[in-house]
């Protein structure tokens, strides 16, 4: 009986450096692994150990012979990723290098407590650095606790992890402290030897067109933190509207919908914002329109997040090159994958009430009251770092801040690499990072 990697993988390779068979590829070592959405277990290698089961954060390693409904598609989806190639020898042990003399003496601040701030205390307390964690917000967790779409228990499922990290003896937390507010990077460094910023990409990308500022116009990022209940976001979101367009087709727009036409019954047993769950049990949106502006093949969600959507008991999913205006109505919920299409103004008088499109069957008008641009997040400057308004990001060498006055600093996930990449691609830039501050510091004691 084996195993097989399933939708909820967070790609940080627990499993990769279990396995005794060398069956689960990509590993980070390969090329491959940075640009597909999940490691796969080879079926013809898995000795049915379950080592992967039991080293998996989010439970998304299953054995094949258990897997039912929407899930059983992925004991294929496994073992497709190795058609046409030979299985593969064992390879050698990885045994991680040993910090350097003095390590143990380190103490290094880590702003924030999402997922890259968890993976760098995890690399630095395995090193024996004592850490304080420095989080603005009053709750710990960040894109685990405020981004997870909550009816996805699996992936949050990570966030126990990192919680239990925090009640390490050599981790410290410091809750409603905010750099450049409350303290200062070099106020940091007076108790801290070093400070590691992951602080994430705070922003989101503007889409840049007339009436995005209208009321009804409602960022993923914020919406997204509404059913969340991030403390930052709106207090209520506008559902009185049959029609909700989402401009992106990626996970987020995605998520987006799915929670938005999900049955408010079924979202009762997650961990949703309870304002957002009652305001959803009072809407009236019916359909969500994703608008994509390229073709179906460059669309940015993953296999598992659509195949998630398409096998939804609650909604329908309709792709169409036809005008939006010619659907015929629908019996139930459904999700509209309109591809192709470009936003090109948002209309109404004080609010928004309908957008206009270009599609390949000519201009459009389509009635929406709210409107979701999901085109990506953007970092933020960090005060007292230098920042490359570009690339939303700081500028960095290995993860050791370049470019500014800031001394000691470093940068970790997406505020460092920008906003790509799921949770556990955090994990081997944090190891990167990590691994630049401990050479800093061996090589500054050699040169005492």
């Amino acid at each position: 009986m084996a195993y097989a990697v399933t939708q909820a993988c967070c790609n940080d390779a627990s499993c990769v450096s279990v396995c005794p068979v060398n069956c689960i590829h990509p590993t980070p070592e390969e090329r491959e692994f940075g640009s597909t959405e999940m490691v796969h277990i080879d079926p013809r290698i898995c000795i049915d150990c379950g080592a992967c089961a039991d080293a998996c954060p989010v439970d998304a390693v299953k054995p094949i012979d258990l897997l039912r409904g929407p899930e059983e598609a992925y004991a294929a989806l496994n073992a497709a990723w190795y058609d046409g190639t030979e299985p593969q020898e064992w390879g050698p042990p990885h045994f991680p290098a040993a910090p350097p003399a003095g390590a143990r003496d380190l103490r290094v601040a880590v702003v924030g407590t999402g997922p890259s701030a968890g993976y760098a205390a995890q690399a630095l307390v395995t090193a024996g650095v004592r850490v304080t964690m420095v989080e603005r917000l009053s709750e710990a967790g960040g894109l685990i606790r405020f981004g997870v779409a909550p009816d996805h228990p699996g992936t949050r499922r990570i966030g126990s992890r990192f919680a239990a990290l925090r009640e390490h003896p050599r981790v410290k937390t410091r809750l409603g402290v905010e750099v450049g507010r409350d303290v200062t990077h070099q106020q940091l460094l007076r108790d801290h030897d070093a400070v590691l910023y992951a602080v994430g990409a705070s922003d989101h990308r503007r889409l840049d067109v007339p009436g995005e500022e209208l009321p009804g116009v409602v960022p993923a990022r914020r919406l997204v933190g509404w059913y969340n209940g991030h403390p930052d976001a709106p207090r209520s979101v506008p559902l009185d509207t049959e029609r909700a367009v989402v401009a992106g087709v990626g996970n987020v727009a995605l998520d987006v919908a799915r929670v938005l036409l999900t049955d408010p019954d079924r979202l009762a047993g997650t961990d949703i914002a309870r304002p957002a769950l009652a305001a959803l049990r009072d809407s009236r949106i019916r359909e969500v329109v994703l608008l994509g502006r390229r073709g179906p093949e460059h669309a940015a969600y993953s296999n598992s997040e659509m195949l998630e959507l398409e096998h939804h008991p609650d909604l329908d999913v309709v792709r169409t090159e036809e005008p939006l205006a010619d659907l015929p109505p629908a019996e139930r919920p459904r999700v509209v994958l309109a591809f192709s299409s470009t936003l090109a103004a948002i209309e109404g008088e004080g609010r928004a009430e309908r957008v206009r499109l270009v599609r390949p069957t000519g201009p459009e008008t389509l009635e929406a009251g709210l409107v979701v641009p999901a085109i990506g997040f953007r970092g933020a400057p960090v005060p007292g770092l230098p920042f490359d308004d570009a690339t939303g990001t700081v500028p960095h060498e290995a993860g050791r801040v370049v470019g500014g006055a800031a001394e000691r600093a470093y940068v970790v996930g997406w505020i460092k690499r920008g906003p790509s990449g799921g949770i556990g691609a955090n994990r081997q830039c944090a190891e990167e990072t990590v691994a630049t501050l401990l050479a800093d510091v061996a090589a500054l004691s050699a040169r005492r």
